[in-house]
């Protein structure tokens, strides 16, 4: 869920501001996955721009206050969610700990890098929700560590239905700064897609995985 309306839609402002969304129904991006999308997300271009990274921190920092209250530590998910749980660890004084997405196939092998010990309430921050799988795998690693996850906050999610069954199903919550909803409100308010892009734009919320070779038919 989206931790305020109006953080919703600046968040979703500085996104489309520098780039790090991109929108194209004529020209769908293709995922790692091989899914044929209408949106590109990489909030790894937030790093780039202080103001805006200042900005993820503060709201991060100010959900954790708010909905969690004390917490002992932040956790990352590898690796775009590392810089800023880093900046908010820092932020809030808190040791620092980030999952990787593998365990590493040399040395001590960890999945863990930092120290996470038994009974540490954990918050755990990722930079964007798709399937929630990802997110969720590197919850149960921290679970199986010994650190009890309070929650996961992140920047951006595409708000499948799927996904925030799973985080309902595995006892987390879930905060965002901004969303899709949220983001197509936005972008069509302020002319970055057209109105007769929503209606596609929608449906491919609806069945990412059939959308493509429905438009195409």
């Amino acid at each position: 869920m989206i931790y305020k309306e109006e953080i919703a839609f600046k968040m979703a402002e500085l996104l489309l501001k520098i780039k790090a969304v991109k929108i194209n129904v004529d020209n769908p991006f293709t995922w790692a996955s091989g899914l044929r999308s209408p949106i590109y997300c990489d909030n790894r271009i937030t790093l780039s721009y202080h103001t805006i990274r200042t900005f993820i921190r503060q709201q991060f920092s100010a959900i954790i206050k708010e909905e969690f209250g004390n917490i002992n530590l932040i956790a990352g998910v590898a690796t775009a969610g590392i810089p800023h749980g880093v900046l908010v660890a820092e932020n809030l004084g808190l040791p620092f700990a980030y999952v990787r997405s593998s365990k590493k196939d040399h040395g001590l092998g960890n999945e863990i890098e930092g120290i996470i010990e038994t009974g540490q309430s954990v918050i755990m921050i990722e930079d964007l929700i798709s399937t929630g799988g990802s997110s969720l795998n590197a919850v149960n690693v921290v679970k199986e560590k010994g650190g009890m996850v309070k929650g996961l906050l992140a920047i951006f999610s595409y708000g499948f239905q799927s996904a925030e069954e799973k985080f309902v199903a595995a006892d987390c919550k879930m905060f965002t700064l901004t969303d899709y909803p949220s983001l197509l409100e936005f972008a069509l308010e302020n002319d970055y897609i057209r109105k007769t892009d929503l209606p596609i734009l929608k449906k491919w919320r609806e069945d990412p995985e059939n959308w493509y070779l429905e438009i195409k038919n």
